[in-house]
């Protein structure tokens, strides 16, 4: 079943992005068949998280129409919270999805690091990821303190203004033992858990610091439970967690038992599954609050490959179970058991806001799961079975109409192909650039005379 959204979320563009990132770069040569350059839309979403980008910007920054931003985050609480990733067309640090951003960003160069390094991206990705690590470490100074928000989503929305030139509130919320957020903490473990393995080999020290923030923020997420956006009312509008906090930190322990090889995280998964709903929910979407079917493919994962004691297989073969039924969903083999919905032209369809994020995530999923599969395995659906090779043409037909496969011949991405968005989803798009125009601009309506083609920006850095 789906899980219902009580109120209109605002979705970053920024996860609609980065679970693209595999598919982009998976297979070139199939690309080259189908027409689609993989390796130039890797190259453009990548682009994004640097205009996305807040705080003291890089000497070797590529897009070069932002300037310097935020730089006082945090002043006024009396800690440094400058840095991290603006929330898609907000001027808003919001934690629990950019913490989910780092996390897949992570997976994905994990699991495809050869081909990311093929097409000389790697130093790009790992520039990504840090950028968002780098800001969650001085977001937990401390144990059981995690600072969870900067900047106010309403007097935000009210204000058309470059992150250059804010003048709206930059207040900064958290949680902590009085005022837990398990959901955000856990996510935030997840991503620190993920992002220490992508950096073990080229930087063993960073990884370390990483995987320490990891094992605090666990134990401080598990000790202290509660929903954040219970804790931080302002949050609440905009990224609650619907689901709550039991997929984050099973989410966590996955991936810190992925991280250290601890036994003490996967006895977690298991003894919590129920309690949790690692084991009991069959979802049909995944996306940076509902994180069930992402982490009931890792579960499937230690199964698929043996890693584990023989009294976790129950639980485990639960797991595989949960995760099979999303894969299903997906593939429309589910029967009465519930399926996603295709558009007419062919995409998956769960919701009307922003639907796109829920493409891209389950292309991700299906393909990381036909690679878990060996090449004579089958996903068993009620409906029919399907094969390794279904599960990955099914994830490149969805990631083919993100680029232009689809009815009205429009390539989703900024940038790529003949007819393509013009702005990317950031409101210093449709401003005119810092780099042109350095002077101060108040707040503005969106308008012709204002607007900038960003495509042409990105392609010219």
């Amino acid at each position: 079943m789906a899980m219902a959204r009580g109120t209109k979320m605002v979705i970053s563009l920024l996860r609609a992005v980065l679970a693209l990132v595999m598919l982009l770069i998976g297979d070139t040569e199939a690309a080259a068949n189908h027409g689609f350059d993989y390796r130039k839309a890797l190259h453009n979403s990548l682009l994004y998280f640097e205009a996305q980008r807040s705080g003291h910007l890089p000497y070797n920054q590529r897009v070069q129409w932002r300037g310097h931003s935020g730089l006082g985050d945090g002043l006024q609480e009396g800690v440094d919270l400058v840095g991290g990733y603006y929330d898609a067309g907000d001027n808003v640090k919001f934690g629990l999805p950019m913490a989910f951003t780092v996390t897949m960003l992570s997976w994905s160069a994990i699991e495809f690091a050869d081909e990311i390094i093929a097409a000389g991206e790697w130093r790009h990705v790992l520039e990504a990821i840090k950028w968002g690590t780098d800001y969650f470490v001085k977001a937990h100074m401390e144990p059981d303190v995690l600072w969870a928000e900067v900047g106010d989503g309403d007097t935000d929305h009210y204000c058309w203004q470059r992150p250059e030139d804010m003048t709206t509130s930059r207040q900064a919320y958290k949680v902590d033992r009085e005022n837990p957020g398990s959901d955000l903490v856990g996510e935030t473990a997840a991503a620190m858990a993920a992002a220490s393995i992508v950096f073990r080999r080229s930087d063993p020290r960073y990884s370390d610091l990483l995987l320490r923030h990891a094992e605090q923020l666990f134990e401080f997420g598990d000790k202290y439970r509660g929903k954040y956006d219970s804790s931080v009312a302002e949050v609440w509008r905009y990224y609650a967690s619907v689901s709550g906090y039991g997929d984050e930190m099973l989410w966590a322990a996955l991936w810190l038992h992925r991280a250290t090889g601890s036994s003490i995280y996967l006895d977690y998964a298991v003894d919590m599954a129920d309690e949790f709903g690692g084991t009991g929910w069959a979802i049909t979407e995944f996306s940076w609050d509902v994180k069930y079917a992402g982490l009931q493919i890792l579960a499937a994962k230690l199964l698929l490959e043996g890693n584990h004691r023989p009294e976790h297989k129950p639980t485990l073969e639960q797991y595989k179970s949960k995760a099979e039924h999303y894969l299903c969903a997906c593939l429309g083999k589910n029967g009465d058991a519930g399926n996603v919905n295709r558009t007419a032209g062919g995409m998956l369809f769960v919701r009307q806001w922003n639907n796109m994020q829920y493409v891209t995530n389950a292309a991700f999923l299906l393909t990381v799961y036909s690679r878990y599969l060996t090449s004579s395995s089958e996903l068993h659906c009620p409906a029919a079975s399907s094969s390794v090779d279904e599960l990955a043409a099914l994830a490149r037909a969805q990631a083919d109409y993100v680029l232009g496969n689809n009815p009205t011949g429009v390539s989703y991405m900024v940038g790529y192909s003949h007819r393509f968005p013009r702005q990317v989803h950031h409101r210093a798009a449709s401003i005119v650039s810092h780099r042109a125009d350095g002077r101060f601009i108040g707040s503005v309506l969106p308008n012709r005379s204002i607007f900038k083609t960003t495509s042409k920006r990105i392609q010219n850095g």
